[in-house]
């Protein structure tokens, strides 16, 4: 029986139904020179799925849309499949585990995701919320792992298959390992998975996403004014090709501009400082006892004031903090976005209180004199907060910044609920 998959050999979908032929003997091949955007757009293939998505899988019976529906046939193709369990119990648990795989986490992780790429609208609110919702799913499923090695029973099912691509993209694209550090039994889950040889002979070698995508703003209001109106007389046809080219070439000119960031950040440019980041953070990490001794005393031995510059913040709108696990979230969602910097600056924010109004104050460690401007561009959360610079030759600030460090700052007798690093 021949079967033919209509997608792109990166398609993360593609390889629901790839592995799962790997797992059951099923010879399922990729159509040549799939082109995304043309090969999907043609008659032949709207036949097959009318609204044009990938992948389509081309049976002897007719061709079949949805890449969790062709997992599913690919893996009865084959009867008595232990992918599907071998008891009705183990089958609803797989199946749970799919629905759970597709509304749960690739969801949330396409509504933080594609805003960021441009492939919808970028609302920081909502990126916040997408955030909010992939954790909590996410730890649901850190806590299910923590006591099993597959999701149901003790080997690979179709389960494990669709929720490992489904992580895949997270993983690739936009869950970065300070993302990723907060669920050690996913980690240990994903890496696991991806290295089996069904699954290694698909995707290839794993890289995780070092730094999340930053946010791409698409500006598509000036075309459709331009060229309607020149359509209306017949004798300006030409007038309105030559109008409808300077569009175009401002997108190519977008599009070139895009690698532009990559020249050299200009704190990369900056003297070279004795104080080096990377060593205060492995130090701040690997103290365990004797933090203040140890950890702070290395800090100011190693702190270099015309290298870099610390800053207080202190939210503007503590009023608002009435529930604690949103305020939480909240700080989370702002640690996400500092990750661009993650390679010039360390911080530390503190939610502080017994009883809600809850406080959050923070402190910062930047490359450079400044707060940099890149930052200020792209997250959108520094405005939410007043920043002060701290003067450490005021030696009351110089004291509340290493409280800060250390967890124990005192305000006014309030409790530290939480405290959250950037490092």
């Amino acid at each position: 029986m021949s079967l033919f998959l209509h997608a792109g050999n990166t398609n993360k979908n593609a390889f629901k139904a790839l592995i799962a032929a790997e797992y059951s003997g099923v010879e399922v091949k990729l159509v040549q020179n799939f082109e995304m955007g043309v090969s999907n757009k043609t008659p032949e293939f709207l036949k097959m799925n009318p609204i044009g998505k990938v992948p389509v899988l081309e049976t002897p019976e007719g061709p079949i849309f949805e890449s969790n529906a062709i997992a599913r046939y690919v893996t009865r193709s084959k009867a008595d499949n232990p992918l599907f369990g071998s008891t009705l119990i183990d089958y609803a648990r797989i199946e749970q585990w799919i629905d759970f795989a597709s509304m749960e986490v690739d969801a949330n992780i396409a509504k933080w995701l594609y805003p960021r790429v441009g492939l919808s609208v970028y609302l920081p609110p909502a990126e916040e919320a997408a955030i909010a919702s992939l954790k909590r799913a996410l730890g649901s499923l850190s806590t299910h792992l923590a006591s099993n090695t597959y999701l149901v029973g003790h080997s690979v099912t179709l389960a494990d298959i669709i929720m490992t691509c489904n992580l895949y993209m997270g993983f690739f694209h936009i869950m970065t390992k300070s993302f990723t550090s907060e669920f050690p039994h996913i980690e240990r889950y994903f890496w696991t998975m991806v290295n089996q040889p069904n699954f290694k002979k698909i995707i290839g070698e794993v890289k995780q996403a070092e730094t999340m995508p930053p946010v791409t703003l698409k500006k598509p209001a000036a075309q459709p004014k331009e060229t309607k109106p020149k359509a209306k007389a017949e004798p300006k046809k030409e007038t309105k090709k030559e109008a409808e080219k300077p569009p175009a070439k401002a997108e190519a000119a977008e599009e070139e501009e895009a690698p532009k960031p990559k020249p050299k950040n200009p704190l990369d440019l900056l003297p070279p400082s004795k104080m080096v980041l990377d060593d205060w953070k492995r130090l701040y990490s690997n103290t365990k006892t004797n933090f203040r001794e140890v950890a702070i005393k290395g800090f100011w031995d190693m702190y270099d004031p015309e290298g870099f510059s610390l800053w207080f913040c202190d939210y503007k709108y503590n009023e608002e903090n009435t529930v604690s696990f949103v305020t939480m979230n909240k700080v989370g969602g702002f640690l996400q976005r500092m990750d661009l910097a993650r390679k010039y600056a360390f911080g530390k924010m503190l939610v502080i209180g017994a009883e809600p109004p809850f406080k959050v104050k923070g402190l910062w460690l930047f490359r450079g004199q400044e707060i940099p401007q890149f930052v200020l561009d792209e997250c959108y959360d520094m405005e939410l907060y007043e920043w002060k610079k701290v003067d450490i030759t005021d030696e009351e600030q110089k004291e509340r910044a290493s409280q800060m460090i250390e967890d124990c700052e005192p305000f006014e007798g309030e409790p530290l609920l939480d405290a959250k690093c950037f490092k």
